[in-house]
């Protein structure tokens, strides 16, 4: 009797906000020569910080400078212009780095991007639930109950790549860069209550979800 009472009242409680990863998204490009520094301390931070999930978006306006990048994606573009209309600015520049979709910093300048981490880890020790499951080609989303509404975002990447650059501002450097952004689509609009998404699985090796409000705030984040 007390072990279904127990039971019970487990089921009755209210889902728990759990504690998410602080976002930090790197918009970067092999074609400028103020990027590797930029990827080298995200690369750094992914190994000394378990609590962040790192992003590195590749933009399009550095092609044709003498080196096209691979990874360049016009969704990673269009990302960065978001960013900078939130902060009322025309303005994009590489390496830029967005903590947790409000935070605006210079890439490479370790002590500006340590200080907005800090500051935001509070947001991101309560989160709106979301998980991920991926079968075959088929990925689920579940987002579990909150307040407000927010956009979906699915990420795919891959865990690293090396690159030989023949070209450009940095022709005949190799550069390592991790968690590199293939692929980032919006499966839809949750609304407060639980929801479930499914959806084709992007390319990518990995997998990462944002939930984010209009203006940049990170509601709930994951990436398996």
């Amino acid at each position: 009797m007390i072990r279904t009472a127990i039971a019970t009242l487990i089921l009755l409680l209210p889902a728990v906000a759990q504690a998410r990863p602080v976002v930090v998204e790197l918009f970067t490009s092999e074609a400028c020569s103020s990027c590797p520094p930029a990827d080298a301390l995200l690369r750094q931070l992914k190994g000394t910080e378990a609590d962040l999930l790192p992003l590195d978006l590749h933009v399009t306006y550095w092609n044709g400078t003498g080196w096209i990048d691979p990874f360049s994606l016009s969704a990673a573009t269009e990302r960065q212009q978001w960013y900078a209309s939130l902060a009322d600015s025309s303005e994009v520049y590489t390496p830029e780095a967005v903590v947790d979709g409000r935070d605006q910093v210079i890439g490479s300048d370790r002590r500006a991007l340590l200080s907005a981490i800090a500051s935001l880890r509070s947001e991101a020790a309560s989160a709106v639930p979301v998980t991920i499951a991926a079968t075959g080609d088929e990925v689920q989303i579940t987002v579990g109950s909150g307040s407000g509404s927010a956009r979906l975002w699915l990420f795919g990447f891959d865990d690293s790549h090396t690159t030989y650059v023949g070209g450009g501002e940095n022709r005949g450097a190799t550069l390592r860069e991790i968690n590199v952004v293939r692929s980032m689509n919006s499966p839809g609009i949750w609304n407060g209550s639980p929801a479930t998404f499914r959806l084709s699985r992007p390319r990518g090796t990995h997998l990462a979800v944002l939930l984010q409000q209009e203006n940049g705030r990170i509601l709930g984040a994951t990436a398996d």
